[in-house]
């Protein structure tokens, strides 16, 4: 079997000898992916913090009297998620062309309507804060829904990197140094040259790091981390001061090893998610000494 496969039925192909009648792009459907199993998994934290009155009921319409009535916020994570794919999509789209600006100038119009082109940080920020301004008018805490979504998060990031990875998207990393991969670790996990990549760029001289793919490892890990976290004692918003830092720790991280357009900052060349990552990680810091563990609320 290949690592990589831009579309499903390059994978039904491989693997039953049959390719699928509609072409869908592996990106998509682990995007899609993603979003529902996040949803699935705020969903249950909601249902959960409600039943513990960790959360207040919210006001749904009732499918036989058409009339509100109380109900678990369990109830509104569909709507949340729509929200969050509509606007998540717009920030993206929006800080990869402010990552891109030159490109953008050379052809706006053909980066605007691109069916690629986006930044997860950028996503993540304007999505989450349109969530935030829903799940307000619904009359809950905005520190307990950033808790509640904070492993979700995690582990929606981590799935939608298995799309990176599977399409060749552009998001690995730089060359691999292959004298110095370990004897015990397989060479995919060290060196891919995304064959049939969407962007047509010939890497079979030149492996890269498949960073897709670390990123899913430690982010699966970390969305575990917290998922154990939640239910310890805590204020509301110190979760989600973790997400932050382990969040922006990870990319931090990545980015040392990962191809990305640069900037000049007092004669350093630094990402955009370096920026992004290094700003999370010190609001989760200080956003810890807020709001304690010991003093819950």
């Amino acid at each position: 079997l290949k690592t990589m496969y831009p579309r499903l039925s390059d994978l039904t192909l491989d693997l039953f000898g049959f390719a699928l009648p509609i072409p869908i792009y592996s990106f998509g459907a682990m995007v899609a992916a993603s979003f529902l199993v996040a949803g699935w998994l705020i969903g249950k934290e909601f249902e959960r913090l409600y039943t513990a009155g960790g959360l207040p009921a919210v006001k749904v319409k009732d499918a036989k009297t058409k009339r509100m009535v109380p109900a678990s916020p369990a109830l509104i994570v569909g709507t949340m998620v729509t929200v969050a794919i509509a606007t998540g999509f717009l920030g993206a789209k929006l800080f990869h062309i402010l990552e891109n600006s030159d490109a953008f100038f050379r052809d706006p119009m053909g980066m605007i309507f691109s069916s690629g082109g986006f930044t997860f940080l950028g996503g993540l920020i304007v999505g989450s804060y349109a969530v935030l301004r829903y799940t307000r008018t619904k009359g809950l805490d905005s520190w307990r829904v950033a808790d509640a979504v904070a492993p979700a998060l995690l582990a929606g990031y981590a799935i939608g990197r298995i799309g990176c990875h599977l399409a060749g998207d552009g998001d690995w990393g730089i060359t691999a140094d292959l004298a110095a991969r370990p004897d015990w670790l397989p060479l995919f996990l060290w060196a891919e040259t995304y064959p049939n990549n969407i962007l047509g760029i010939d890497l079979s001289q030149a492996p890269v790091y498949p960073t897709p793919l670390y990123e899913t490892t430690l982010s699966l890990i970390l969305a575990a981390v917290l998922w154990r976290m939640r239910v310890h004692p805590h204020k509301a918003g110190w979760l989600f001061a973790w997400y932050l830092i382990f969040a922006g720790a990870e990319r931090l991280l990545i980015e040392q090893i990962r191809v990305n357009t640069t900037m000049s900052v007092f004669g350093l060349e630094i990402t955009q998610a370096m920026v992004i990552s290094t700003v999370m990680i010190g609001l989760g810091a200080y956003l810890i000494r807020l709001r304690r563990q010991d003093a819950p609320d």
